[in-house]
């Protein structure tokens, strides 16, 4: 699929460049650069073949290049890669007809301390404070604006961007939240109250959660991937970044239509 679209892009008398280990295993022809934040710093467009995860990494590791990101789907579900493989060619005719709109997606970032070492991370879907490998109840203390939400028993908690809605928190019970709605979503994991759920605040809001429980493995993550382990006592504040993440969709994307298709509802007319 990669020698494809490279194909098709010269094809069109646009200029291929490639990170140096994708271009070696795909075997292309074309100037090369050693990683993916100084390739995104040098394109116009960057071409993401794989599943939401690998979306994720890119993200990451290109943060700040302001570059669009267009995500062509190699996994199971994926909500941020939007176009099928097998519609690669149809979808760059239409970027070069210039039918496309390109989305601006907010950043989460958290701040803290891990057993006394500053941290701070960013997430574009999600940052997710849970239990270790033991199967044991941790608490959260937990904070909106300075004013206290609860304490949350249970697994972990998540709080997550609208682009995240659909990842980890919808398999936690949360909401699905549209890209454009300017909230984030604080969702209990497995809750030890059964009236605890899932809480949408402004995406401005401040949140700021405790670890309250002793002598329990706590992990925090931002994406998937682990950050560090908190101790007892240890605050994280999450906020949104100052940073976007610039999708690039198809002038006929829906959201909605993505949703319907990917969790296989059939209760829709449409």
């Amino acid at each position: 699929m990669v020698r494809e679209a490279a194909q098709l892009i010269a094809r069109a008398k646009r200029i291929v460049l490639a990170e140096f280990q994708t271009a070696h295993g795909a075997d292309l022809k074309c100037k090369t650069f050693a990683d993916q934040a100084t390739l995104a710093r040098n394109s116009d467009l960057l071409l993401v073949f794989g599943g939401d995860g690998t979306m994720l990494r890119v993200v990451r590791e290109t943060i700040g290049s302001g570059t669009p990101i267009l995500g062509i789907n190699l996994g199971r579900l994926g909500f941020l890669t939007v176009v099928s493989s097998k519609d690669i060619a149809d979808c760059l005719e239409k970027l070069w007809r210039n039918d496309f709109v390109i989305e601006s997606r907010p950043l989460m970032e958290a701040r803290g301390e891990c057993k006394g070492r500053p941290i701070l991370m960013s997430a574009f879907n999600d940052i997710v404070i849970s239990r270790g490998a033991v199967s044991r109840l941790i608490e959260l203390q937990v904070s909106v604006n300075g004013q206290s939400l609860t304490n949350f028993r249970g697994d972990g908690l998540i709080v997550s961007s609208p682009s995240g809605s659909t990842a980890y928190s919808l398999s936690a019970g949360g909401p699905i939240v549209s890209p454009g709605a300017e909230v984030f979503a604080i969702t209990p994991i497995c809750a030890h109250a059964l009236s605890n759920r899932a809480v949408i605040i402004n995406i401005n809001s401040i949140v700021q959660v405790k670890l309250l429980s002793q002598a329990m493995e706590t992990i925090m993550s931002a994406d998937g991937q682990i950050q560090g382990n908190l101790a007892a006592g240890d605050v994280v504040t999450i906020r949104r970044s100052r940073r976007m993440a610039r999708l690039m969709m198809p002038g006929e994307t829906s959201f909605f239509e993505t949703v319907r298709h990917k969790l296989h509802w059939r209760g829709s007319s449409v």
